[in-house]
């Protein structure tokens, strides 16, 4: 990063330090970038859920890159966007299941795995579903 000094982590920057860092994890990359402050690019940046607000960009940007991708046959990169989603609901879920996570944050888990299976299982409706959820919250 010092070398190259980049003014954003974009898909270029990402895959050359997964090639050069590897067999670093993704998940811990991430990690390490994001310490950084730089802007970060989607898909790259992953799904962010520490609060409802970040969830909800995350996602919504991610479903713009899904949607793109699907449109010019890039199931690559929509296949990217879906890990990124899957890997994020399996963290919810896990937190959620955890005996040590206290009662709210365990609702608030289960309540942004309920998103991500809704992105999921039907992208296409997604953005229209968000907005009716939040309505009734």
């Amino acid at each position: 990063m010092a070398e190259r000094r980049p003014e954003a982590i974009t898909e270029a920057v990402w895959k050359d330090l997964l090639l050069r860092l590897a067999p670093v994890s993704e998940s811990y990359l991430r990690d390490l970038l994001r310490a950084t402050g730089l802007p970060f690019d989607l898909p790259w940046a992953g799904v962010r859920q520490h609060d409802f607000q970040e969830l909800e960009e995350s996602l919504c940007g991610l479903w713009r890159i899904y949607a793109e991708a699907m449109e010019a046959g890039d199931r690559e990169r929509a296949r990217y966007c879906r890990r990124q989603v899957i890997a994020a609901k399996d963290r919810a879920r896990f937190i959620a299941a955890n005996p040590r996570t206290n009662p709210e944050k365990k609702a608030e888990k289960e309540e942004m795995a309920q998103w991500m299976l809704v992105w999921l299982e039907t992208p296409g409706v997604f953005p229209a579903w968000l907005e009716a959820r939040k309505r009734v919250r």
